[in-house]
């Protein structure tokens, strides 16, 4: 029998139903179909949802050895960083207690001196909280408003300071408000004292240029020992400032041949340019005894001659 006569088609117990490019297309139509369904009209929410629940089970499970070698992990973390802050909080205590003690000693023999030597005790400056509503409209002036005035004490020249150092004085008082010209403002000027080498001086505001929002040594020696890094504070001879408030920090120091001053620019310690809440101090000059009438200073000669 030749074999060309032979059927070649496969009986009917093995016929494979439609062709696979027909199954692509009718499964990609439907895939398409249930994607667009699913984005508009959310049908395949509530299955997805029951799936979730009936395998929440199985994940759960799947999850702990995950969740415990992380949970381990992070408790070993957890308790090395408790250690190391323990230890540090031991060490600053143990050093804050010995300053503390120092402190004690240190306050119990300036007070021996002062008795000693007769001076006059330290004065205590009484102050009060206020907060910064606005700056002030004038754009060639550098000063702010404060929610405190002649209603709650506040008297024209006090000084006014934050948590880092001096931020200005208070120039005007109304009732309810009162106006601080900062320390960067050109009219301001502050005598400060260099806590490195004692030597006295007095800072200017200076609020533009190259160098703005900063302070000036004016008058200063091209040869006088200042460096950068030095710290300003309040000299206390102005009757003004309490002694051994944080002014500024030297930041520059410009010494010029053709000059017999030097160029010395500092930064405020205050946060002049946000400030939010200060404090109000009472001037140091309310609290100083009164001075002596001028007939009392006169030499005893003269006195006896004027008689």
């Amino acid at each position: 029998m030749p074999l060309g006569t032979l059927d070649r088609t496969p009986p009917p117990f093995f016929k494979q139903g439609p062709s696979a490019l027909s199954k692509l297309m009718v499964f990609s139509a439907l895939a398409l179909f249930l994607m667009v369904a699913d984005a508009r009209f959310k049908i395949t929410q509530p299955l997805r949802a029951a799936v979730n629940t009936v395998l929440y089970p199985v994940q759960w499970v799947a999850m702990r050895p995950v969740l415990l070698l992380r949970g381990g992990g992070t408790y070993l973390e957890s308790l090395q960083d408790a250690q190391a802050a323990e230890a540090a909080a031991r060490a600053r205590l143990a050093l804050q207690s010995q300053r503390a003690a120092q402190v004690e000693l240190l306050t119990l023999e300036n007070d021996r001196l002062r008795k000693l030597l007769e001076l006059r005790a330290r004065i205590a400056t009484a102050s009060q909280a206020a907060e910064v509503l606005y700056d002030a409209a004038d754009p060639y002036t550098r000063k702010v408003i404060i929610d405190k005035g002649m209603a709650q004490g506040v008297q024209a020249g006090s000084p006014v300071v934050d948590e880092s150092g001096v931020l200005g004085q208070v120039t005007r008082v109304l009732p309810l408000i009162s106006e601080v010209t900062l320390v960067i403002d050109r009219d301001h000027a502050i005598p400060v004292l260099n806590t490195r080498t004692g030597a006295r001086s007095v800072a200017y505001g200076e609020p533009t240029g190259a160098h703005g929002g900063s302070l000036e040594l004016r008058f200063m020696a091209g040869n006088a020992d200042v460096q950068a890094g030095d710290l300003l504070s309040t000299s206390g001879v102005d009757g003004v400032y309490p002694p051994g408030l944080p002014v500024a920090r030297i930041e520059r120091v410009e010494r010029r041949a053709d000059s017999a001053f030097a160029r010395i620019y500092c930064k405020p310690q205050a946060v002049v340019e946000g400030a939010r809440h200060v404090m109000v101090l009472t001037p140091v000059s309310g609290q100083l005894p009164p001075r002596p009438a001028p007939e009392d200073t006169a030499p005893a000669g003269k006195r006896g001659a004027k008689k």
